[in-house]
């Protein structure tokens, strides 16, 4: 394993393959009277016990099973995680509740997280809050609470270093993530709007990119990361402009490619639905609120027609067949989603409904 330091105090701990899922790159954070594990990795996990960092107490931006993998290897130090997030460490009933599975994806799943991962409950494990600080003694560790990718997940601004641990804000080309029961998309764009304005000299991500120097690449980064969303909602719109069921959206795969089985795939079925709440991923036939869909075509017979706004001096709000078909499916497989980023495309316009 490759220590990469960033200053004084902070020291990334480069994971397997860069941090590619499973592994992960965890951050060490180092002051005069205690020392702070970030995230450990599954690479740390399978670390010997002769080199293992000296640690005081262990923090995690979120609980999923790759960021807790390591948790194990330091049984007697207090853990910390947003209260939110919480439930999950306490249980492994709490942990399959994040990722909201059902079945024989569910009990796959157990086995995965509790053999691969080395799931460990801990029911005295603590909570931290937004704004919360854990001085190490010269070194500090502020909590940002950056929701989304799971209602707790967190970021860290280690100081005087000045880096920003951006947990699974990951920067990747793949883009965003919020196919779990816990997460939410709404969150995640506010979260990336929020953290565009965080300077720092150095920003860390737990899986492939590793480590960007200063706050202009940093930037440039996230506007690619960012612009997945809309690009695969965009691509939806164009894909409902013909008939299809849920069945046939999901099969599509507007969030993994054609052919990717998922990024837990190495470990057996994948446990999670990306785009679930988008494309009524979690199964055939499945019930949606004040919806029947199982093999429901989507089309513009599908759905009833929205009354035209009455003539008036306002300029009138436009918009194409294809933008009020996706609108439609998305709100009823996501109320609370904001649909501004699904006009990116095609000069599609909103129409002139309450969508949130």
């Amino acid at each position: 394993m490759e220590w990469r330091p960033l200053g004084e105090h902070a020291t990334v701990l480069v994971g397997t393959q860069g941090g590619k899922y499973p592994h992960g790159s965890s951050l060490l954070v180092t002051g005069r009277e205690e020392t702070a594990l970030i995230d450990p990795s599954l690479s740390v996990a399978r670390l010997a016990a002769a080199d293992l960092p000296r640690v005081d107490r262990v923090l995690n931006s979120h609980c999923h099973e790759d960021h807790v993998a390591g948790n194990h290897r330091f049984p007697a130090l207090p853990w910390h995680l947003h209260g939110l997030d919480l439930p999950g460490i306490h249980s492994l009933e709490g942990m399959m509740a994040i990722h909201g599975l059902e079945g024989a994806m569910e009990a796959a799943f157990r086995r995965i997280v509790t053999e691969d991962f080395h799931f460990r409950a801990r029911p005295d494990a603590l909570a931290f809050t937004d704004g919360e600080v854990f001085d190490l003694g010269g070194a500090r560790v502020r909590v940002i609470h950056a929701p989304g990718h799971t209602r707790g997940h967190s970021v860290f601004h280690v100081e005087p270093d000045d880096v920003l641990y951006l947990g699974d804000i990951d920067l990747s080309s793949f883009g965003p993530y919020y196919g779990d029961a816990w997460s939410s998309l709404e969150d995640f764009e506010r979260t990336l709007a929020m953290v565009e304005d965080i300077e720092a000299r150095w920003y860390a991500t737990f899986h492939h990119v590793g480590v960007l120097d200063g706050q202009g690449a940093f930037r440039e980064r996230l506007a690619r990361f960012s612009g997945v969303i809309a690009a695969r909602e965009c691509r939806l719109l164009e894909f409902l402009a013909a008939p299809h069921t849920l069945d046939e959206i999901a099969a599509h795969r507007f969030v993994y490619r054609p052919g990717d089985p998922g990024r837990a795939a190495e470990h057996g079925p994948a446990p999670r639905a990306p785009g679930a709440r988008r494309a009524g991923a979690r199964g055939r036939g499945r019930a949606l609120p004040g919806r029947s869909v199982s093999g429901r075509a989507y089309a513009p017979n599908s759905f009833l027609r929205q009354p035209e706004p009455k003539k008036s001096s306002a300029r009138r709000k436009s918009f194409t067949l294809p933008a009020v078909i996706g609108h439609q499916l998305i709100s009823d497989l996501m109320p609370k989603r904001s649909m501004t980023t699904l006009c990116c495309a095609q000069n599609l316009r909103m129409p002139p409904l309450p969508w949130r």
